[in-house]
């Protein structure tokens, strides 16, 4: 099988490279950070001139029209770089949330404003009971005239601080965990009766928790009852993306981990000398090289859409989980002491490695879903030979 980028996508991680390169050194980086929505509009500007802005998106609205592959080159090099400007809010989730279930007139308007770099976007869908669980909605949707207006709250939705525009799911019929019965709207953050309460979450990038109080939705995403045969696709790519942010941040915490063993100096010598380190270096590449070899194949599988897909994307999940939990550890102790401090990167690529864990699933919850579906054909066979 060709693992190997085309010429496109090439010319798409240089250029992303070459970006982090002239504008994302640790300070400049921890100074965007530090600015109040968490990230540069002038770096988000660069996006779209830049055209990253619109690669997910189709030809017909002005994209470049591509696939998992393309987003994953984009996410890597950004998770290389902790680049914090809001990709995966605003172009994969609300921006994949339109391209796979608005009308045409919605797409026509909104989806040109988010490749210009003009509009800002999130998907809000997580509540402080559902657990990892996308259908344990209790924000209500009901119908009144030709309008829907919505009720309720909705937790850690990224970049909702910023956010123009949300895409919110909500119930409009069936029980709180229920997969039917669940709906897209389209909601302006100004409305009347929405209240935005942001902060930041372990990494610096922003968050928020947001009310909605009889909210009247500017527009029903897809039909009603739609919404996971809807979402269900883009929240397989964002996995994805995630996944490749964190590959490249780990990418990136191996490479300064191994640099900082061959010239740090004890006892008269490299610190990269002693065999125990070696070791231990040796362990933390091969939990790079795991997590890209399962990155690989669920990106080679998604569009298949069946259950050897599945499987792909949850082992993936549970890698990322598992793999940065050991390269983040391993990178902060060979750095010694001076791994905990803010001045070196090491913590921030830590960080950015616990919220890829946390992202839609944990690597417990996707372990758990795995052995489910793994099990699944075993315990119906023996459910029938009991019959």
């Amino acid at each position: 099988m060709n693992f190997n980028l085309s010429e496109e996508q090439t010319m798409i991680q240089d250029s992303i490279a070459r970006f982090v390169q002239d504008n994302y050194a640790y300070d400049q980086r921890n100074a965007v950070v530090a600015m109040p929505n968490g990230f540069s509009a002038e770096y988000w500007q660069q996006f779209a001139e830049l055209g990253w802005l619109s690669i997910p998106f189709a030809e017909e609205y002005g994209g470049f029209g591509g696939g998992p592959v393309d987003t994953m080159v984009i996410m890597q090099e950004l998770g290389r770089g902790l680049v914090v400007e809001p990709f995966l809010p605003t172009v994969l989730l609300f921006g994949g949330l339109l391209q796979a279930g608005a009308n045409g007139d919605v797409k026509s308007e909104l989806i040109p404003q988010i490749i210009a770099g003009e509009l800002q976007g999130s998907f809000a869908f997580l509540e402080r009971q559902s657990r990892y669980v996308i259908t344990d909605v209790k924000t209500r949707a009901s119908q009144e005239g030709v309008n829907w207006v919505l009720s309720g709250e909705k937790t850690v939705v990224l970049n909702g601080g910023s956010a123009q525009k949300l895409v919110v799911l909500a119930r409009s019929s069936g029980e709180q965990v229920d997969e039917s019965g669940l709906s897209l709207f389209l909601v302006d953050s100004n409305a009347a009766g929405v209240e935005t309460t942001s902060y930041r979450m372990t990494d610096g990038r922003e968050a928020a928790n947001i009310v909605l109080d009889n909210v009247t939705a500017e527009a029903l995403i897809g039909g009603p009852g739609e919404a996971y045969a809807l979402m269900a696709p883009v929240i397989e790519r964002a996995i994805l993306a995630v996944a490749a942010d964190a590959l490249g941040a780990m990418e990136s915490l191996n490479a300064q981990t191994l640099e900082y063993l061959k010239t740090r100096k004890q006892f008269g010598t490299h610190i990269g000398a002693f065999q125990a380190l070696q070791h231990r270096m040796v362990d933390m590449f091969a939990a790079c090289e795991n997590t890209k070899s399962l990155l690989y194949r669920a990106v080679c599988t998604l569009d298949a859409g069946d259950e050897d897909a599945q499987r792909s994307l949850l082992a993936l999940k549970v890698m990322v989980g598992r793999a940065g939990r050991r390269i983040g550890g391993e990178g902060i102790q060979m750095h010694g002491g001076m791994g905990m401090t803010e001045e070196l990167s090491v913590g921030a690529y830590v960080k950015r490695l616990m919220i890829a864990n946390t992202l839609f699933g944990d690597a417990d919850h996707h372990q758990q879903r795995f052995s489910a579906l793994v099990n699944a054909p075993a315990q119906q066979a023996a459910a029938a030979a009991a019959a």
